[in-house]
């Protein structure tokens, strides 16, 4: 791939994490357990600071690249479902859990495939993408955890 493939793979990257923490946002305005709250707003705020994070390197990497992250329209999809989903289900944190699960899972295998076919990316572009989905797949196991509470 070449600087500008690359460049738009990490836009891609980064439109995901907008749209992680648009949902987290959304989710925690929705939650009925106040420390499932606490815990979505802090997923929000990790998922705006890999954003600011991946510009930050996406500059150094590719100075010329104009950046227009705002979200994706698959993301405003899924917060759609999100609001329909918990308006018809019993148990309304269990059902954010659920798609909490299916976004972050979507997120990872962003991350991996941009990581599987990027090999040549610079030492640090690859260390922040390797350590942002180990930190996803850190959350993907306490959202995990909590459903099975939930």
């Amino acid at each position: 791939m070449d600087k500008k493939e690359i460049s738009n793979s990490i836009q891609k990257i980064i439109e995901k994490n907008n749209d992680s923490y648009k949902g987290y946002k959304q989710v925690a305005d929705k939650a009925n357990d106040s420390q499932l709250r606490s815990f979505f707003i802090q997923q929000a705020t990790e998922r705006k600071e890999f954003t600011g994070k991946l510009l930050n390197q996406l500059k150094i990497y590719n100075p010329d690249h104009n950046d227009n992250a705002s979200g994706s329209a698959v993301g405003s999809l899924h917060r759609t479902w999100i609001n329909v989903k918990t308006a018809l289900s019993q148990d309304n944190d269990e059902a954010l859990l659920e798609e909490c699960l299916r976004g972050d899972k979507a997120s990872i295998e962003d991350y991996e495939e941009f990581l599987n076919n990027n090999k040549e990316i610079p030492d640090n572009l690859r260390s922040t993408i390797t350590q942002q989905v180990q930190d996803i797949k850190n959350t993907l196991d306490s959202v995990s955890r909590l459903e099975d509470v939930h």
